[in-house]
């Protein structure tokens, strides 16, 4: 889901342009997704993408560790499983890559794209804007 592109004209806290600032959240996957998270203390749109590049980023994890169990099962099927346990591995890194690639995109041009599943985690992750928020954080 797709939320309407805040101004990212300004600056955030970190001092970078908030979409510069979002797209590197995503560089270095939940590391640098933490860092900005912490570090940021004004825009939402930054909070949103650092928050998001912790949640895509543990999952991709998860999923990850999930498959290395599965191909170990896998091993055990001659010739067959071996191919089922690699294609099943590209396919997660190729996966992985280019969802990495698009949300640095999104973010870059200032969008708040929500990746699925967990886009909406991240969403909770960021506290909803008050009355007296700046047009940077809509």
């Amino acid at each position: 889901m797709s939320h309407p592109a805040p101004d990212v004209a300004g600056t955030s806290s970190t001092g970078l342009p908030a979409n510069v600032a979002g797209a590197l959240a995503y560089v270095l996957g939940p590391i640098t997704g933490v860092v900005f998270y912490v570090l940021e203390k004004d825009s939402r749109f930054v909070r949103f993408h650092a928050a998001q590049s912790i949640t895509v980023g543990v999952a991709l994890i998860v999923l990850s560790i999930a498959l290395s169990i599965l191909g170990t099962v896998l091993a055990f099927i001659p010739v067959l499983g071996w191919i089922v346990a690699l294609l099943l591995s590209l396919g997660l890194g190729l996966l992985g890559f280019v969802l990495w690639l698009m949300l640095m995109w999104k973010a870059y041009n200032g969008a708040e794209w929500e990746a699925p599943i967990a886009g909406p985690f991240a969403r909770k992750m960021v506290p909803h804007t008050s009355a007296n928020t700046t047009p940077l954080d809509r």
